[in-house]
């Protein structure tokens, strides 16, 4: 067998990255995505493609984010791990896979091979996400009445709520970064996401119970694909009292008094708590997410 051969592809060459088999319904998933061709990449063994993935990331990133989109053909897991390891660009690695994908045998098997090759190429799982899409035919969740919604300039303000939120968190990616840097790390970092997003600062806002005492925050987006839960936060202090529902149920209405025709969210399998409210209020789980982080370079 000849070793393969790893092919960055630009605008004449981006149509090699289609001739591969979709087993896992990545094309479906990814009709808002937009790629760049040379954020595109192949392996080929004796002239046929057998692994590919594309890199991402917002219309004005100089390097893309994450890989979102990862291919291998039956029994190419080397390919695979190959084409990733020779990539100049060290990032996370999120797979989109089946929602229930571990119950059909010929769908646990696409998955699992493309797991083991980021494997292969040093990448660690880091945790499984639930993605969800509100529609209106799903209908709006009760809209909060125990709680005055705010919008707050003063980015201190939520780098505060941010930092508390996270001292006592669930979330896997917080988690990682606080593990790395502390509290403040997890908050800029969330931080750095808002203010990556197109939509306007305008939207992020602070919940205050009646008595004015501040529970938590949450933002609406915008981001490259579309209108988003970008973020859902109760502060610890106040948790066990549902206001996560609140908060879910305000951002739905927000995003949709300002035109959303659907609603993307995300969080993560163990998350219970926040995967209850997405069920209460109306988010059908779409796909699932597996989400791989970077070994460090030897």
């Amino acid at each position: 067998m000849t070793d393969p051969v790893i092919r960055p592809l630009d605008a004449s060459t981006v149509d090699l990255f289609d001739t591969l088999p979709d087993p896992l319904d990545c094309r479906t998933t990814h009709l808002r995505t937009r790629y760049r061709p040379d954020w595109k990449r192949v392996a080929l063994r004796d002239g046929r493609v057998v692994a590919r993935a594309a890199w991402w990331g917002g219309p004005d990133d100089t390097e893309p984010s994450q890989i979102n989109w990862f291919d291998v053909a039956e029994g190419e897991e080397a390919a695979g791990a190959a084409l990733l390891r020779g990539s100049p660009w060290r990032v996370g690695l999120e797979l989109t896979v089946p929602s229930g994908w571990r119950d059909d045998p010929a769908g646990r098997a696409a998955v699992d091979a493309r797991c083991a090759a980021a494997r292969l190429a040093g990448h660690e799982p880091l945790v499984e996400r639930f993605t969800y899409r509100w529609t209106p035919d799903r209908g709006l969740p009760e809209r909060p009445t125990r709680l005055v919604f705010r919008a707050e300039p003063d980015d201190a303000v939520f780098l505060d709520a941010l930092r508390r939120i996270h001292s006592v968190t669930l979330d896997a990616h917080a988690l990682k970064a606080v593990r790395e840097g502390g509290p403040d790390r997890a908050a800029r970092e969330e931080l750095d996401f808002f203010r990556w997003c197109p939509s306007p600062r305008a939207w992020w806002q602070v919940a205050y119970t009646r008595q004015g005492e501040p529970v938590g925050i949450h933002v609406p987006v915008h981001n490259p694909s579309g209108p988003a839960i970008g973020f859902i936060g109760v502060l610890p202090e106040h948790r066990g009292r549902g206001y996560g529902r609140d908060l879910l149920a305000e951002c739905t209405h927000f995003l949709v008094e300002r035109g959303a025709e659907f609603v993307a969210a995300a969080t993560d399998q163990g998350n219970v708590p926040m995967a209850g409210h997405f069920a209460w209020a109306g988010y059908p789980v779409v796909r699932e997410r597996i989400h791989f982080s970077p070994l460090p370079a030897a």
